[in-house]
């Protein structure tokens, strides 16, 4: 298991990484101290109204937790994560580390709140239990909940490196509302004045002598009713924290709409590059390039490459750099199901693209009325639907699209438009209801054009679909 471990994380996309120049500026970054990191996840969901506790609710089919864990992950100078739960989520804990390879993380069972849970948390690299020691206590500990999934390099070096230097250090965002006391009888006491406060946030760092002294020096009030890890460093150590401004996407998983929230980011980094794949003929390759001046209109990255099974071929290589996502396979005047669909299916699996997250694979059919008279027929229907059904158990999304053009250059270029508004769309949604569904870009028909449907075709099986 902690080969597949490493192999995944090796492979593992940068979904999560929302800032460009957090990405260039970490390349260069090395610490010469330790850091570990403790993510509390013991949290039972009651304000989710969900029987499910928010970490492991899924995004995408994926655990919250998973993607928290991803972040911290491609750190590469964070060198343990304990992960603390409640002892009923234990088993569930590991059975997420295994499957999607967080070969860093720990478990460990926490206690029955969060200041006792994130004392367990720092216990585990200090108490020579069998299960946990080989964890070495590291000079500096990043504290970030588990339901914050989309930090970034950037705000975890500020915190750690002013942690080494001031002894604590965190996050800080601006006050969105006014916060104001009550009464006993539920009036209005007092409120105070929003420019002068900030709403603290995760993610925070201490030195790890810091934060143990101060949790060792907590009272049973502390533990029951405490929740901010910088005030202990404070009340217990003298330890004034200095805090940073952190970004707005430290925001916490709390209520049901902001998993929509978060999967909507979710889905909008990975639909940020495409690979579109031709094969060797001249018409293909053509129309492929055309595909490609539009939809760089409004994805950020798009790849042109022939098919090939060659090892050294570019087409292996872009599935292997677990940076695409999203493949586009153009496949001109004929709806049976090619090899290279087939195979191109099998290369996603082979190298586990699709182990972290749903992959779309887009099938465009592009139909010239001009030169052909061919038409989907039930039993091309039927091998697609069926190949699509199996790849979605491997979490590979195959959609199919049907562009029909002339030889116009004008309408060639409009239908392209019109098929990459669809593509588009197809992989912001990324939705699996759509998968085995034969997509029509409408045309008119002329009387008397060669286009008119033919009887024997599919046509009651189609899914006729405007461009939005």
């Amino acid at each position: 298991m902690a080969g597949a471990g490493r192999d995944l994380q090796a492979r593992r996309p940068l979904v999560c990484k929302l800032s460009e120049q957090g990405e260039q500026a970490g390349k260069a970054r090395e610490l010469d101290f330790s850091v570990a990191a403790v993510l509390p996840a013991g949290g039972s969901g009651e304000r989710m109204g969900s029987a499910t506790p928010k970490q492991f609710c899924q995004l995408l089919q994926r655990p919250l937790i998973s993607l928290t864990l991803e972040a911290f992950e491609r750190v590469h100078w964070i060198k343990e994560i304990v992960v603390v739960v409640s002892q009923q989520n234990f088993e569930l804990m590991n059975a997420v580390i295994g499957q999607y390879g967080h070969s860093r993380a720990t478990v460990v069972v926490g206690g029955l709140t969060r200041h006792q849970s994130i004392f367990n948390g720092l216990k585990a690299f200090v108490e020579n239990e069998p299960h946990q020691s080989w964890l070495e206590k590291p000079e500096v500990v990043i504290i970030h909940d588990a339901v914050r999934p989309f930090v970034e390099e950037d705000i975890l070096y500020r915190v750690a490196t002013a942690a080494k230097e001031h002894g604590a250090a965190g996050a800080i965002r601006p006050l969105v509302s006014t916060v104001v006391a009550t009464n006993p009888e539920g009036y209005l006491d007092h409120s105070l004045e929003r420019a002068k406060y900030r709403a603290s946030e995760m993610p925070q760092a201490f030195t790890f002598d810091v934060i143990y002294r101060a949790y060792e020096q907590c009272t049973d009030y502390d533990f029951e009713h405490g929740t901010e890890c910088l005030h202990l460093a404070l009340q217990y150590c003298g330890i004034s924290a200095k805090l940073f401004d952190g970004p707005p996407d430290l925001w916490k998983v709390t209520y049901k709409r902001d998993l929509y929230a978060a999967e909507s980011i979710v889905k909008e980094s990975l639909s940020k590059s495409v690979c579109i794949i031709t094969g060797m003929q001249e018409e293909p390759i053509q129309l492929g390039i055309l595909l490609q001046e539009v939809l760089q209109l409004v994805i950020k990255q798009v790849n042109l490459l022939k098919w090939s099974l060659s090892k050294e071929s570019h087409c292996i290589q872009a599935i292997s750099s677990g940076l695409h996502y999203n493949f586009i396979y153009i496949n001109v005047n004929n709806f049976k199901i090619l090899q290279e669909i087939v195979q191109l299916v099998e290369a996603i699996e082979n190298v586990k693209l699709s182990a972290l997250y749903p992959v779309a694979v887009t099938v465009v059919h592009l139909n010239n009325t001009e030169a052909s008279s061919s038409c989907i027929q039930m039993n091309d229907f039927t091998n697609i639907k069926k190949l699509a059904k199996e790849a979605n158990g491997k979490n590979i999304l195959i959609y199919n699209l049907l562009i029909n053009y002339t030889q116009s250059k004008d309408k060639v270029q409009e239908s392209v438009k019109q098929g990459a508004s669809i593509i588009e769309s197809l992989i912001k949604q990324r939705s699996p209801a759509l998968t085995g569904q034969f997509l029509v870009k409408a045309e008119k028909i002329e009387h008397g054009d060669k286009s008119q449907r033919d009887p024997r075709c599919a046509r009651d099986e189609r899914k006729e679909l405007e461009p939005p």
